[in-house]
């Protein structure tokens, strides 16, 4: 129990270290696209478990022991690989050329598109793993798509180079004006942070939120209070925590992101309570999958924001209206169908917040503070585990008494079989992520005149050049 508690506590502080500096470097060299290289990045996260499914069935189905061995030699040869190529890294050109911006443009598009079709193709093939040969089969495509990424770089300088060799009149007629970020962008958080410190302070009446009557009057003066004014300004960690916005965020993360993944902690007793033992693995890899594509569509509001424009914070909220949905399919009914389909709303749900969530904090408290305050904002994950899994315990060990199975191999351990095992706590998940949502709605009516300020600027700036 003792050595389980440590290397618990190692792995936690690692994962820790490890996406911190993952997020920082994002932030620092992928300026023009840092929410698509966060979002990215953090979307492969989502498919491990997956992966790591696929890696035991190919070498051993049986032998559990496998992951332990598999999470401590995998992690370490990767970051071992990736670590001279890391510190290698030149510093970030300040500012970016238009062709630089548009080369990271496309190449970031083909990533998300391979990620795509590596998503599908663990999600949709990992069923055939069972048999051993099979497994290793796929395990080789999978490997060969996770590799394919390192030449997309490659490919792009390649490219640029025969266009510079290229005759004039030709390279104009292929030259595509595709951009996901305007470069003029990249100067407009600079200019808004400058006048939100000479006092042009945006004023929250004029975006129709405060009425002088009743409750609606209440309400305005609370929407107003401490409001975000400007995205990007700089917040250290004492300013943070001072930040109404903050908690809201805060809140939402805490009964949203966080109750998904604990509920992904949980799903092995879960599945096992209501008498599908055997689907664990494959509950596990549509969760894992599903939290992968929720990941990547934390990249919509980039894609689509020429077209559909909309604040992140909303982006957010909508994002969270699967959770409760989720679990409130879990609460009526314990059959196979509902419990596939809550696993994967829940998994979409809890992945979007655990990519959108970095470039939140980027947006809306300063990206050079972007880690040390995504670190505050995660310190929820901990608690959150701590409490909704106790809940979960605690009603779990209630209702042992209906349905009770004893484990000859351990005394003292018990089996609750049933729906009553988790159908109490599914109830408590649900309404915990309702509030989550309510949360995240009130932080995008808060913000929303900074998001709309810093839109309106940009179209400002653009029809002006």
């Amino acid at each position: 129990m003792i050595t389980v508690f440590f290397l618990c506590l190692l792995a936690g502080c690692s994962i820790c270290w490890f996406n911190t500096v993952c997020y920082v470097l994002c932030i620092r060299h992928f300026q023009a696209n840092r929410a698509l290289a966060l979002s990215l990045t953090i979307s492969f996260n989502g498919v491990s478990a997956a992966l790591y499914s696929l890696i035991a069935n190919a070498i051993n189905p049986s032998d559990d022991n496998l992951y332990l061995f598999l999470n401590a030699l995998v992690p370490l040869f990767i970051s071992g690989v990736a670590l001279v190529p890391l510190l290698r890294q030149p510093p970030p050109i300040q500012p970016l050329s238009s062709e630089a911006i548009h080369r990271d443009s496309m190449v970031f598009l083909c990533l998300y598109i391979l990620a795509v079709v590596t998503g599908l193709y663990l999600l949709l093939l990992n069923s055939l793993s069972s048999n051993i040969s099979n497994a290793r089969i796929l395990l080789v495509g999978a490997i060969f798509l996770l590799i394919l990424p390192l030449c997309l770089p490659g490919i792009a300088y390649a490219r640029e180079w025969a266009c510079r060799n290229m005759p004039f009149s030709f390279q104009n007629e292929n030259s595509s004006d595709f951009n996901l970020v305007n470069p003029d962008d990249l100067e407009l958080h600079k200019e808004l942070i400058g006048e939100n410190e000479n006092g042009n302070v945006v004023n929250a009446t004029s975006y129709g939120l405060i009425d002088k009557e009743g409750c609606l009057w209440c309400f305005g003066k609370v929407m107003e209070k401490d409001r975000l004014t400007v995205l990007g300004e700089e917040h250290s960690a004492r300013l943070l925590v001072r930040r109404w916005d903050f908690w809201l965020y805060y809140a939402a993360y805490f009964c949203g992101g966080t109750i998904g993944l604990v509920y992904s902690n949980n799903l092995g007793q879960i599945s096992e309570s209501l008498g599908y033992s055997s689907m664990t693995s494959s509950l596990v890899t549509l969760y894992s999958s599903c939290s992968f594509f929720g990941r990547l569509l934390a990249a919509a509001p980039d894609f689509l924001r020429d077209k559909i424009y909309f604040a992140r914070t909303g982006w957010l909220a909508v994002a969270l209206v699967p959770t409760p949905i989720g679990f409130l399919l879990l609460t009526l009914s314990g059959s196979e169908a509902m419990l596939r389909a809550g696993t994967g709303l829940i998994g979409i749900s809890s992945g979007f917040v655990f990519s959108a969530a970095v470039s939140v904090t980027s947006e809306l408290f300063g990206p050079n503070s972007a880690g040390v305050n995504h670190n505050i904002l995660i310190t929820n994950i901990p608690i959150g585990s701590l409490l909704y899994g106790l809940l979960a315990a605690l009603v779990y060990d209630a209702n042992e008494g209906s349905s009770v199975i004893q484990v000859n191999l351990l005394k003292e351990a018990t089996l609750c079989m049933g729906r009553s095992c988790y159908r109490q706590t599914f109830i408590w998940w649900s309404c915990i992520s309702v509030v989550g949502l309510a949360s995240s709605i009130l932080l995008f009516l808060r913000t929303r005149a900074a998001y709309n300020r810093f839109e309106r600027n940009r179209c400002q700036s653009e029809s002006s050049s």
